[in-house]
């Protein structure tokens, strides 16, 4: 291996080590089967052409019915990020978590189409898909998306059957010709499918009810959702010296703070973790998010990865 090559290596492997990590869901096991999975999943996205997401997970529970802000967050940064660099880009959300990513994606820059469906509108599905097919997207990137179980039926990390909130926009991942890439923390995401039979249902708490059987190309098991997201693009600006100055703009604990702040204040996203309606994403405030984002902006550049 070159001296240049072991040199990306190590930094997409710090970058990994950063995002991919348990923070108390019990995926510890997951994460390790799927080592090396992000920088396969950002190797491949740098060679992308037009990228569709999908992203918005839904939280009913007592008081509350709010989408949560993990994904939405993500998705928006690393969308926003693709269009700037000249990589046209544009988001499926279903209508209960729509306003949440509309209003990310303007608070993140813009630039990004969102791309509405209501929840038991088949013929809009299918229109969508239609759509994606005709913008000839390259490439298709799920992020913090619940998907179907077993039995077919989406279910929070809770067990919770969340159908009625939940477009089955497993279809549109897996219904068109683009390579599929995934993003999730905790068994029931989309893209999970890819993990080995079983190991779901045997190391995460409602495992074998919650596990998602949708599988994907490349998958990226991060501690938070959206630290994947911010993980590929850390590992995009390693691999894509020519987009690094534009990542760089997006990648930053500012953005991410200001990004959260909106969908709380102007969409009332909740966290999903405590379903609190404040600038927290799984339980986790700035104080722990910040640091992460700057230290993936570092290595990005080259600095701190030893």
């Amino acid at each position: 291996m070159s001296p240049r090559r072991n040199e990306l290596v190590q930094r997409i492997a710090a970058i990994e080590a950063l995002v991919c990590r348990d923070v108390g869901r019990k995926t510890h096991d997951l994460i390790t089967a799927n080592r090396g999975g992000l920088g396969d999943a950002a190797g491949e996205l740098s060679t992308a052409k037009s990228v569709g997401f999908i992203t918005g997970f839904f939280v009913p529970r007592d008081e509350v019915a709010a989408p949560e802000t993990d994904g939405p967050i993500g998705t928006a940064l690393l969308a926003a990020a693709l269009a700037t660099c000249g990589v046209p880009a544009r988001i499926a959300v279903d209508t209960p978590c729509a306003e949440a990513v509309r209003v990310a994606v303007e608070a993140a820059g813009g630039g990004v189409a969102v791309d509405e469906v209501g929840v038991d509108d088949r013929s809009g599905l299918d229109r969508l898909s239609a759509a994606w097919r005709q913008a000839g997207l390259s490439h298709a990137i799920a992020i913090e998306r619940c998907g179907r179980s077993v039995n077919g039926r989406p279910r929070n990390m809770r067990g919770v059957d969340v159908s009625p909130w939940t477009a089955p926009l497993d279809d549109l991942f897996i219904g068109g010709p683009w390579v599929k890439l995934a993003v999730g923390d905790g068994g029931n995401e989309i893209g999970m499918g890819k993990l080995p039979a079983g190991l779901i249902a045997r190391t995460v708490p409602n495992g074998a009810e919650i596990a998602c059987v949708t599988s994907c190309d490349h998958l990226v098991v991060a501690g938070v959702s959206n630290w994947g997201a911010y993980g590929l693009m850390a590992a995009l600006a390693v691999l894509r010296a020519d987009w690094r100055p534009i990542i760089g703009k997006f990648l930053t604990a500012e953005r991410d703070l200001a990004v959260t702040r909106a969908i709380v204040e102007k969409a009332g996203a909740v966290d999903g973790v405590t379903a609190r309606r404040e600038p927290t994403v799984d339980g986790f405030g700035p104080e722990v998010h910040g640091p992460l984002v700057d230290e993936l902006g570092r290595i990005a550049c080259g600095e701190g990865a030893d």
